[in-house]
């Protein structure tokens, strides 16, 4: 396989992983509250790529972590985590699933505000479509309106936020020790729950344990999947694929929590879907026109 395919067969992967470690987390929280999900999860999955970390020969603990721009990514990454893992619990699985594809928009808006990078014309109508996909999922003064899918809304904005941070983020970092602060941000997440959560804490009941470990296995597989797909072929042809995630969260939803999506969020994902991909198309464009300038 050419490197392209190899990463978009590893994005695949990790689509599948991803969608899979969601669902396993919302069947945790049906025997264990948000908070005790998420710390154990968090846990789990910490030492699980401390492990991997290890057995690279690469320190889990890096100095790198105390930089401002990691800061910034973590205290993005911990609103994602948070606001996610609330999402995951109280609103559809579908629709947690198709907000956060709108993440990508989030990252041209912020690197044109934030970075200062050039958008054009078209590129701005896209996120537009895009940020109106949201609004047809959301339906803000709609009869239906769910006020926790604002969990969503919050959790894409801090994963945008996150992504975004990672493009300024020390190159001297390896994956390994990012999953290792990445799930050291989960664990922190579900902290911040507990306490939100008001309730004495207590060891979750045994029917919950299977899916909180499974949850953490698939997950570490999945960012390893994921960290293999980025490193493989060109990255403006891999990324597209990670609109599978939607698909196979529609698919799990509907064969497995029994969720119906109506035409409002099945429209509103469409537009998330094609805005995000015609984006990364303009932006694929906009590189090879800018490297073909300064050949010479």
């Amino acid at each position: 396989m050419t490197g392209s395919v190899r990463g978009a067969v590893f994005m695949c992967l990790a689509m599948l992983g991803f969608g899979i470690e969601d669902a396993l987390f919302k069947a945790a929280t049906r025997h264990a509250s948000p908070g005790m999900a998420t710390l154990v999860f968090g846990l789990v999955a910490l030492l699980l790529s401390i492990l991997w970390a290890r057995s690279h020969g690469i320190p889990a603990w890096s100095a790198e972590y105390l930089r401002r721009r990691l800061l910034i990514r973590t205290a993005f990454e911990l609103l994602g985590r948070l606001f996610f893992a609330l999402s995951l619990a109280f609103v559809p699985l579908a629709t947690t699933t198709a907000i956060l594809q709108a993440a990508p928009l989030m990252v041209t808006l912020g690197a044109a505000v934030v970075l200062g990078e050039k958008v054009g014309p078209r590129r701005w109508g896209a996120t537009v479509v895009g940020f109106v996909g949201v609004l047809l999922i959301l339906r803000p003064g709609a009869d239906g309106f769910e006020p926790t899918v604002i969990f969503a809304v919050l959790g894409m904005i801090g994963f945008a936020g996150r992504d975004l941070a990672t493009r300024t983020s020390p190159p001297g970092v390896h994956a390994a020790q990012l999953g290792v602060l990445g799930f050291a941000v989960v664990t922190a997440a579900g902290l911040v729950i507990l306490v939100a959560e008001g309730a004495r804490p207590a060891l979750p009941p045994a029917p919950a344990w299977p899916w909180m470990i499974a949850t953490a296995l698939v997950g570490v597989v999945s960012y390893a999947a994921l960290t293999q797909a980025m490193r493989s072929g060109t990255v403006s042809v891999v990324a597209p694929f990670r609109y599978f995630r939607l698909i196979v969260a529609l698919v799990i939803a509907y064969a497995v929590f029994g969720e119906r999506p109506d035409a409002w969020m099945l429209a509103g994902a469409a537009l998330i879907v094609v805005s995000g991909l015609y984006t990364l198309l303009r932006d694929r464009r906009t590189r090879r026109a800018a490297g073909a300038g300064a050949a010479p």
